[in-house]
């Protein structure tokens, strides 16, 4: 990643908000860490001069920051076998397998699916989001499968970050949740934002919760579960895991958003996980603008889950 300056101008709409969630907010292919740490350096000024992270923002502020040059990446290239659903020259769309994780960190640093692309695509990588996330633009969770898209250059980085900004991207999941949902489809509208009683949780309503919305479809019912699809209009973290839980029909499987589900049993075969598959992504290619969409097919254990449950089989 070339180093670049970026600059803006506060409105009206985030005054008194705090420096490092409003460059967030305005780029959210960057991780709140990596931000910390511009912030720490020195890198953002106000009005030209250096702010802490909890610097609160008036109307008229001047923002301004540099984004480092990329380093190399400590991290190792490693000859796993990808899944490609779509590659050329600016993206590439993998179909993550259960279990594995995105990116490194702490306990994950061998691996992952950033460790399989740096061997796959060798220095073409984005470095927008970081050494430890190189290419990564958006994730899915270690336990959700299915399609990701990898961008290869800033270029490329930018543009996909800019159409999940303005909610253009179509991201369509399959999942299997418990209870009977009675009605056809039905829109989520909830903020969703880090449980301050857990952190390794997120929770409808959380102080600096961020809008987000979840539609989803019945696709068939079974005695005591349902199978549906959902479509995300925003990406927050767990989004599709937190709202369903909080309409209450969590996610067979999830081990996590399950708590206003007592007694809700064993699920009917052994899970590693929440059953959330990305099936369908869409896009619009950063180079050409061509509409481009790409299909997952359902994991053998997904596929499994349902003839177990009765689904009519193809």
């Amino acid at each position: 990643m070339a180093e670049g300056r970026y600059l803006f101008q506060v409105t009206e709409e985030y005054e008194e908000e705090r420096i490092d969630r409003y460059i967030s907010l305005l780029i959210d292919s960057l991780s709140r860490s990596f931000i910390q740490k511009l912030l720490k350096d020195g890198r953002v000024l106000v009005n030209e001069k250096p702010v802490k992270q909890n610097y609160r923002l008036k109307e008229g502020d001047e923002v301004s920051f540099l984004l480092p040059e990329a380093v190399e990446p400590d991290i190792r290239p490693e000859d796993i076998p990808l899944d490609i659903l779509y590659e050329d020259d600016d993206v590439l769309v993998v179909n993550k397998p259960k279990g594995m994780v995105v990116h490194p960190a702490a306990g994950h640093y061998s691996h992952t699916l950033v460790n399989a692309l740096m061997y796959h695509c060798h220095d073409s990588l984005s470095g927008i989001n970081g050494v430890m996330r190189p290419g990564i633009v958006h994730r899915i969770d270690r336990d959700t499968t299915g399609s990701l898209l990898v961008c290869k250059n800033d270029m490329a980085h930018l543009s996909i970050a800019a159409q999940l900004k303005e909610h253009s991207i179509v991201r369509r999941y399959r999942a299997v949740v418990y209870g009977v949902i009675d009605q056809e489809e039905g829109r989520i509208d909830l903020p969703v934002g880090r449980d301050p009683q857990d952190r390794k949780r997120m929770a409808v309503g959380a102080r600096n919760a961020k809008p987000a919305v979840t539609h989803y479809r019945v696709l068939q019912r079974f005695d005591r579960y349902t199978y549906i699809e959902c479509r995300l209009e925003t990406g927050r973290t767990h989004q599709i895991r937190v709202h369903m839980e909080a309409i209450g029909h969590p996610l067979l499987g999830d081990e996590v958003y399950r708590r206003n589900l007592p007694g809700s049993g064993k699920p009917p075969c052994r899970l590693q996980g929440q059953t959330l598959h990305a099936m369908i992504l869409g896009f619009h290619h950063p180079r050409t603008g061509e509409y481009i969409e790409t299909t997952a097919p359902l994991p053998d254990y997904f596929s499994h889950l349902l003839r177990i449950l009765g689904a009519p089989q193809p």
